[in-house]
């Protein structure tokens, strides 16, 4: 037998060529998600309109890291063992995973329930493919990073997390959504919006690149000691708005 005959017919179907951009698209999700801020598939038909190489150059930046090349060649998927309810209550007090299971469970938000959503309206988001996987690791640890950054999931604090997102992986998606949210939230002057959300991109920039991380690892550890390391000290912008302020950063459409 041939060895191509050997390969899943789903694996040989995934041929990512050189991505194109497509703003139409990505305006209508956007006029949608606005409309909706927790209409979370629009994040997704965002990423994939506008995302273009980042997913690409992700996993190569991540192949030239210390761990990279064992994480990699291991494709772990990581949401699956953030749905392992023993696992995460095994993570000891004050430990990075400690805090993800408070988040989790007191926003009622789960790794498959993130996922499922990535699905609706892809073709490939489950494919045994390095640049998918990488992209469902992206996806998967999202909540984590609203965890290690101290950004809530309101609206400031999600167009913050955006823009650090932005900062850590160079999509467009990211910096379209910011940039957004950032024009809208100028028109609510009570407090420094904007400046907040300028703050979490300049955070990214300033911090350890997070996706070269071993999640596995690093939510065992404590919760302060991580966020030294990586370079994360509290949202001072952020943190200076009233939490029932911080929905009325980006007004609905």
């Amino acid at each position: 037998m041939a060895l191509v005959d050997t390969v899943q017919p789903s694996a040989r179907a995934y041929r990512p060529g050189k991505p194109k951009l497509d703003w139409l698209h990505a305006l209508r999700a956007m006029r949608r998600l606005l409309a909706d801020k927790e209409d979370t598939v629009q994040v997704f038909e965002i990423m994939r309109a506008l995302n273009g190489a980042s997913t690409a150059r992700g996993y190569h930046r991540l192949l030239a890291t210390p761990e990279g090349g064992r994480i990699a060649y291991e494709r772990g998927e990581f949401a699956r063992r953030l749905m392992d309810q023993a696992w995460l209550d095994s993570l000891p007090e004050g430990s990075l995973g400690a805090a993800y299971r408070q988040f989790v469970r007191a926003e009622q938000l789960s790794a498959e329930g993130l996922a499922e959503v990535s699905r609706t309206g892809a073709t490939h988001a489950d494919e045994p493919h390095p640049y998918a996987w990488f992209g469902r690791r992206t996806r998967d640890v999202h909540d984590i990073w609203h965890v290690l950054t101290g950004y809530g999931r309101d609206g400031l604090g999600e167009a913050c997390l955006v823009a650090f997102s932005y900062a850590q992986t160079r999509g467009l998606g990211w910096a379209f959504i910011a940039t957004v949210a950032a024009l809208r939230a100028r028109s609510a002057r009570t407090y420094p919006y904007v400046g907040a959300i300028w703050e979490g991109y300049r955070r990214g920039k300033a911090a350890a690149w997070l996706l070269g991380e071993d999640y596995e690892r690093l939510m065992a550890e404590p919760l302060e000691v991580v966020r030294r390391r990586l370079k994360l000290p509290p949202p001072t912008i952020y943190g200076s708005i009233p939490a029932e302020a911080r929905d009325r950063a980006v007004p609905k459409a």
